[in-house]
């Protein structure tokens, strides 16, 4: 038995004005600040080329001769000698560029690391959890960023000394394995992401703290500890005062040894900011990988909240 398929119906859609009608005779709405104006644009163009601008001087500047910074007549086209600037620096062994930027991402990496697990653990505690004192300790906490750098040197490095530390990488890690900010910037992120009811719902279905804590806190915390771990390597990584003082010459970080480039009677410009711009390189890239998910992340959670 053989069945008869049917034809399709023909759809006709009604009342639906065409593009000619619409132009004829409906009128449309602009939306006003939508798009950007013109000041807008100028005002964004001056921030990048203000931003640019060092970058390009650098390689400017490293990419010609020792005689380039005091030429009056200079060229703003770049020369051809930035790769033989560059070789120079990295096979330079005053400077030690390998042995430098190895300990620079090392110790770079694991503050970062380091920073955004303490920091998440002590705003979950003081944004979530109720203990007494917690608003006193928070308090202290931010405090201390008011104390400056300078006035912990002199005990710390002491204190390193006679731990027999001094010259280590690890006398540059462990006084920065926490900061105040870190935790101050996570405990307004969870307080007020968070929301009570979701760690109630997570207790009620059998969830332990710690498991409520990975589950919940870790989760929504992601945006914001994306945020932490890429300033605070870029912190670490720019960190020149303590490193100076407490690292040795024949291990140091990468803006140590660039310094070395100046310990010169003649100071050649452009192969010190040959190795200023190769300083940067891994900084740029990262922000380059990074930056893409850094915004998404933050933007999901903008979204979520």
């Amino acid at each position: 038995m053989t069945t008869v398929s049917e034809p399709p119906l023909a759809i006709v859609e009604e009342n639906i004005p065409n593009a000619a009608r619409r132009r004829r005779g409906e009128r449309t709405t602009r939306i006003r600040g939508v798009r950007a104006g013109f000041w807008v644009y100028v005002g964004l163009g001056v921030v990048a080329v203000s931003a640019i601008f060092p970058y390009y001087w650098s390689f400017l500047i490293g990419s010609g001769d020792q005689f380039t910074i005091n030429d009056p007549n200079m060229s703003w086209i770049p020369g051809a000698n930035f790769v033989t600037n560059a070789l120079s620096v990295m096979n330079d062994p005053a400077v030690n560029f390998w042995l430098a930027l190895w300990n620079s991402v090392f110790s770079s990496t694991l503050i970062a690391a380091s920073v955004v697990v303490f920091s998440t653990l002590a705003g979950w505690a003081f944004a979530k959890l109720r203990f007494r004192g917690s608003k006193f300790l928070l308090a202290f906490v931010v405090a201390t960023m008011a104390v400056p750098m300078q006035l912990g040197v002199v005990p710390l490095y002491i204190l390193f000394a006679d731990l027999g530390w001094t010259g280590t990488i690890g006398a540059i890690i462990i006084p920065a394995l926490t900061s105040a900010f870190g935790v101050f910037w996570m405990t307004q992120y969870i307080g007020q992401t968070v929301p009570d009811e979701l760690i109630e719902a997570a207790r009620v279905d059998g969830a332990s703290q710690i498991r409520t804590f990975w589950t919940v806190g870790v989760t929504a915390a992601r945006p914001a500890a994306a945020m932490l771990f890429l300033f605070t390597f870029v912190g670490a990584w720019n960190q020149f005062f303590w490193p100076f003082i407490v690292l040795d010459r024949q291990s140091p970080t990468l803006p140590v040894a660039l310094s070395l480039l100046q310990a010169n009677y003649f100071v050649d410009y452009s192969i010190v900011l040959a190795g200023v711009l190769l300083a940067t390189v891994p900084l740029i890239l990262l922000f380059v990988f990074a930056g893409k998910q850094l915004v998404s992340g933050i933007m999901a959670g903008a979204v979520k909240g």
